[in-house]
This record gives C-alpha cells, structure tokens and sequence, in this order.
C-alpha cells in the first residue's frame, strides 16, 4: 500500500509518499515540495489573494500528477493557518477538490502542534527532561513542552514568519530599531509560553524542519558543519556555529543572503524573521542546546494514521 501525505502550509506545500510493507513498516518513495507562499500580500488581511490562490491549485494539481504516477492508495492532506483563517479558505479547499478530486482538511492550531509533535517524536529521542518543540510556520507557529512521557503542553501563536514579515516590513538590512520593535512584540504575544516554561522548564530547543533545516544547511555550508541526509532525522546544532549564522543573516541584505552556502532561495525573505524567533526563545529561556528535527506536520500524520489503523500499538 502506498499513501500520500500533503502538508498545504502557508509558505510551502508538502508531498510524502510512502510505501508499507508486509510487515506494515513504512519506507519513503518520494518527497517534494512547492513554494507558494499563500498568504502573499493578503495574511493579515485574512483572504488568500488571487494570484497566490492560483498557485496554489496549481501546485496541487501538480501533486495529483505524482500522485498518479506512484499509484498512491491513499491521500491525506491538510490546510493550515492561510487557509483556516482566510475567509476565502473553504473556497479554495473546494476548488482544489473540484480539480483533483482531493480532500483537504482544515485542522486548527491545537491538532496541528499534536501532528508536528508526533513528527518530532519519530525524528528525536526524548528524554525525561523537558524539550521545547518549535515549529516555524508561514501563518503561525507551533510550541510544544514535551518529554519521553508524552505532551506537556502545546499551543499555536499567529506569528509566522510571513505573517510577521508583512506585519513589520522590516529594512534591508533590518534595523535595531526594527528588531526590538519585533522582539517586543513576541514577548507580548507569546506570554502563554512563559507560563508554561514556569511549569514545565526546558533543557533545549527542537526545531522542527523548515527554516531549522537551513539552519543545518547554513551551518554545514558556511562552517563545515553536519550536512543534511536523507537517512538521518535528528541533528545536534553547536550554539556558537548557529549564534554566528543567526548575526550573519540579521545584518545581511537580500541580495548579501543569496550568496550564503546552504540558504536556499525560498526562504531569503523570511530567514531573518525566522532567526530573531529562534534566538528570542533561546535568549527568553536562557536554553544552551539545540537539536533540528527533519520531520515536522506531514510525517506526524503519517504516524498518526499508522497508530489510528491499528498497525501500531
């Protein structure tokens, strides 16, 4: 049997195909992903604007092909914050349903911190200390406190990294000015987390894909750090190789970034953003340890559905 997952994120739309065996283990057959940047000129507004509601049809219609082609048994496919707080989302669910046939689920910020959770859990090695899973999206980001017992605590936040960048509209390079302004922001927004740390206080940060992984790939690139694999989920980030990334990107230009090694070019517009979140949670925790998970949302439903059919216990 053969499933396709599709993560339809705000900035990025994600396809995972996977095989199982007679054994019910699952293997990857084929992974990709298309940025559409959804929420373009439009995030804040709460619509997803014609042009970015284009490409992304066109994107799915793009997986349906693949889809075809690897004689997918089974598709799941999720929306998440561009599409559940646009007032046009249920539109273009239903128009990707009218030109491909498939189903998209709108699922809330609560069920998608559990589905990026599961994703981690695969990816990294829990320990009865407590992590603090980051997953930066476009639309939103996802907190989760969690430990090898379980979730502590999970919350969604609408500061994505598009989301805050059209909010900000920061300079290039952008200013200290603009960075408190951003950090000052966060700190407000972001106050159930504080809460929560008070409860459950966290050893390290977990990073869950995205904008994580180019911070792997930053740091292998520009300091000979540990590349990226394709057999390998979990990465352990040396702090002063990520602090001197993260100051590089803060005082770059957009055309400076293009030349760092390992950034690719879909995320030279928000990485700064990106960077400021990451550093505002380690320096608001006082964390010294970082661990990247290269799973996030889409391998999480994959667990998901093996644990819902019954093929784990």
């Amino acid at each position: 049997m053969r499933l396709a997952v599709i993560d339809c994120g705000t900035n990025t739309f994600n396809l995972l195909i996977v095989e199982f065996d007679n054994q019910k283990k699952y293997s990857k057959v084929f992974n990709t992903r298309i940025p559409v940047k959804l929420g373009q000129g439009s995030i804040n507004e709460g619509f997803i604007g014609d042009e970015p509601f284009k490409r992304g049809v066109e994107a799915m219609k793009s997986f349906c092909e693949v889809i075809a082609k690897h004689n997918v048994s089974k598709v799941l496919a999720f929306a998440t914050s561009a599409i559940r707080d646009a007032v046009n989302g249920k539109e273009f669910v239903a128009e990707v349903k009218r030109q491909t046939q498939i189903d998209v689920s709108i699922i809330d910020g609560n069920r998608e911190a559990e589905l990026i959770y599961l994703g981690n859990k695969e990816a990294v090695t829990l320990s009865d200390s407590v992590s603090l899973i980051m997953d930066i999206g476009g639309g939103s980001n996802e907190f989760i406190l969690a430990n090898n017992t379980g979730m502590l605590w999970k919350q969604s936040f609408p500061v994505g990294a598009a989301r805050m960048l059209e909010k900000f509209s920061p300079s290039d390079p952008i200013t200290d000015k603009e960075i408190e302004e951003i950090n000052n922001y966060m700190n407000t927004q972001l106050q159930p987390i504080f809460e929560a740390v008070k409860k459950f206080p966290p050893i390290e940060l977990i990073g869950s894909s995205g904008a994580f992984d180019s911070i792997v790939d930053m740091v292998s690139g520009e300091l000979n750090g540990e590349a990226l694999s394709e057999t390998k989920t979990c990465y352990t980030i040396d702090m002063n190789n990520y602090f001197q990334i993260s100051q590089r990107i803060k005082n770059s230009t957009f055309e400076e970034r293009k030349k760092i090694k390992g950034l690719v070019s879909m995320r030279l517009d928000m990485i700064v953003i990106s960077c400021l979140m990451v550093d505002f949670i380690l320096n608001a925790f006082n964390i010294e340890k970082m661990r990247v998970s290269s799973y996030s949302l889409k391998e999480g439903a994959l667990i998901d559905f093996i644990i819902q059919a019954g093929k784990i216990k």
